[in-house]
């Protein structure tokens, strides 16, 4: 279009000089008109003057007419020279990606027609291409430090986190080696790094001397037709990321309440203990260690007390143990320490019997917690590389049934590992599992031992007592099974269908006719912790149609007394209900009388324990007779257990105890075996009943 087009500066040039010219020819025929008439009258010696007064004239309008046209065609020039530059300004502009304002479009010459152009390229550059302020503003707001490298490494920009993270300025950084901000004692070098987007690790060196770990990718930037690449580094600060991995890694060794190593990291150590040992064919010793009662603490002061008790065990046994040894966290309130040098025989044998009642003394030390003085003891396993196992696996076993068994003996005493012990445990576990298949092989029954008058020789009543028969064993005895059903929780099931078995037949006694009396049913403490108890009890009832009166509920003095504010409560809705309460065991606790009195008992029952020798141990007999004048002081009925003879039985007759129980009456019998005797006590048949006579 522009070519095509003849610009008005070219018409008004071509213009002005046509008219000079013309100007100029008419100069010239007028003076040539005038010298050739001059001339036909004047003389011929004043014909060369004419001719040259002629030209002079019309040399003079000639220079005019072009001194004219010089000045016209100056501005022209001036005019488009300034245009010209204003355009190749404009040009400069969009190189540098600044748009600025629009051009003047003067005219519809061809300059004219170049400001359209450029404002139209202008404008189509401004809505397609990012400003180089805009390019600034998003650097400055990315969190990521960036750096803007030549091909050579040469730092050519940065952005402000960049500036933060270094804590130099800009200038600072330009022109220098990306390798400049790199701590080159803890990473690699980056100037080499050709891996595009690749997430990679180093440590950057701020301006203070600070190593800051980084994640950082590398990207090229590539020119078309252009050997060299400018390349981007975008970093970020990791270092509270590498805070947090190293306290996982703490945390996944070490146990976080009391800072000893944990369960896998103890089982690390000893596997590196053992293989020192093995090297250097020395022995180590392993004890495994668990408080006694530990629950009780945790029940009666919270679990914070329990938390500060734990932190105590650690902090005793790692001061009490030799250099060379390890203690570990295994679980709960279980404990393992592992000690090199220390073997089965002689001399070390007496060192490490030394070592384990030196420490079962240190924790047996009292201590505060809340206020409170408390008090605990702990049982101890031992175990020894190679004598009694040569990996880390066996050992901890094995020490763990040597610590079954000094449970089993009371507490506050270590045991050795015998092969005996893990039969027993092997037993143990067998046995958890068989007792969680009794309810649905129907392998649980209930038998009941009666309870005589002292004075008639009468049944008064009858104690539900839970059995469990295997097809290959027989009868098993609840001391050695309700142990592990405790610790496994199936007590509450099993509680549950004791009460449920024994409305059961009592209501089959019923309707036979005859007086069963009070049957009574043991408690455990976690049947009473559940929720609703009183109304699971009460629904267990009605489905029978048996009278709460009918039914006496035994709990033991240390459960009575492991939450009495509570206990209290529990036990005013049960007696509410209509229930009988009686304490079991009673003499192996610690109440008091006044304890007594705050909780609604009817019965007071004389453990086994104080009955067996009452007639050789006068403590024994001292004993019996306080706890029958106390029942006969707050109204109560007074059972003594455990009667198995008839020097027993006189004696407490002498003391006038209420009722008793025992094998001195016969095994506890089945259902349908107490229902014989019931009918035998109506008809008076029954032999025991001579006894009272």
């Amino acid at each position: 279009m522009i070519g095509r087009r003849i610009p008005r500066y070219t018409k008004l040039i071509v213009a002005l000089g046509i008219s000079l010219a013309t100007a100029a020819l008419v100069i010239l025929y007028r003076e040539y008109r005038l010298v050739t008439e001059q001339m036909a009258v004047t003389p011929a010696a004043e014909h060369e003057a004419l001719v040259r007064a002629g030209f002079v004239w019309a040399a003079s309008g000639s220079l005019l007419v072009l001194g004219l046209c010089a000045i016209v065609v100056w501005r022209i020039v001036r005019r488009h020279t300034a245009r010209i530059d204003e355009l190749r300004a404009e040009a400069e502009k969009l190189r540098d990606a600044d748009y600025g304002e629009p051009l003047s479009q003067t005219g519809d010459d061809a300059l004219g027609q170049l400001a359209a152009v450029f404002n139209d390229m202008r404008d189509r550059l401004r809505s397609t291409t990012v400003s180089r302020d805009y390019v600034d503003r998003i650097l400055s707001g990315m969190n990521e430090a960036i750096v803007v490298t030549t091909a050579d490494g040469s730092i050519k920009r940065t952005n402000r986190a960049t500036m933060e993270l270094l804590g130099y300025a800009e200038d600072e950084l330009l022109g220098m080696s990306i390798d400049f901000i790199v701590d080159t004692s803890k990473s690699a070098t980056l100037i080499d790094d050709f891996t595009s987007g690749v997430p990679r690790e180093a440590f950057f060196e701020s301006k203070f001397g600070e190593s800051i770990p980084v994640s950082y990718t590398c990207s090229l930037v590539e020119d078309e037709g252009q050997e060299s690449t400018d390349r981007i580094y975008a970093a970020q600060n990791i270092t509270e990321r590498r805070r947090a991995e190293q306290r996982i890694r703490y945390l996944a060794r070490i146990d976080a309440l009391t800072k000893v190593p944990n369960r896998m990291q103890f089982q690390h150590l000893l596997q590196r203990a053992i293989a020192r040992g093995r090297r250097g064919n020395q022995p180590l010793c392993l004890f495994y260690i668990d408080i006694d009662h530990f629950k009780e603490i945790n029940d009666t002061f919270g679990h914070l007390a329990g938390d500060a008790t734990l932190e105590t065990v650690a902090e005793r046994l790692t001061a009490a143990l030799p250099e060379n040894s390890v203690i570990g966290r295994l679980a709960g309130d279980e404990f393992a320490v592992v000690v090199s040098g220390f073997g089965a025989q002689g001399k070390d044998r007496a060192a490490t019997n030394e070592l384990a009642r030196s420490l079962l003394d240190r924790l047996a030390d009292p201590f505060f917690v809340q206020g409170h003085e408390v008090f605990m003891t702990a049982s101890m396993g031992i175990a020894f590389y190679p004598k009694d196992a040569p990996n880390v696996i066996d050992l901890i076993r094995n020490a763990d049934a040597a610590l079954y068994s000094a449970k089993k003996s009371g507490g506050n005493v270590f045991k050795y590992y015998k092969p005996a012990m893990n039969e027993a445990a092997v037993e143990r576990l067998m046995t958890k599992s068989r007792l969680k298949r009794a309810f649905e092989r129907d392998e649980l029954l209930v038998h009941y031992q009666p309870k005589y008058n002292i004075v008639t020789g009468e049944v008064f009543g009858a104690e539900a007592l839970v059995r469990w028969e295997l097809p290959d064993r027989g009868l098993i005895l609840p001391s050695d099974f309700i142990p592990i059903a405790e610790e496994t929780n199936l007590i509450i099931e099993i509680g549950e269908w004791v009460l449920d078995k024994v409305c059961e037949d009592f209501r089959l006694w019923q309707r036979s006719g005859s007086s069963p009396g009070r049957v009574s049913v043991n408690l455990s403490l976690k049947q009473l912790r559940q929720m609703n108890f009183t109304k699971r009890i009460g629904a267990i009832l009605r489905s029978h149609e048996v009278s709460p009166t009918s039914l006496e509920l035994e709990i033991t003095e240390t459960t009575l007394m492991e939450n009495p504010e509570r206990t209290v409560k529990l036990l005013d809705q049960l007696y509410a209900l209509g229930l009988h309460l009686a304490i079991d065991d009673f003499g192996t606790g610690y109440s008091s009388l006044s304890a007594l009195q705050q909780f609604p008992i009817s019965t007071l029952k004389i453990d086994k324990s104080f009955v067996r020798d009452v007639a050789t141990n006068p403590d024994d007999a001292t004993i019996i007779g306080t706890i029958v004048q106390m029942g006969r002081n707050l109204n109560m009925d007074v059972v003594a257990e455990g009667v198995e003879d008839e020097h027993q039985l006189n004696f407490l007759q002498r003391l006038e105890c209420t009722y008793v129980q025992g094998l001195l009456f016969g095994d506890p019998m089945s259902a349908g075996n107490y229902l014989e005797l019931l009918l035998a006590q109506a008809d008076g048949t029954d032999s025991y009943r001579a006894l009272f006579a």
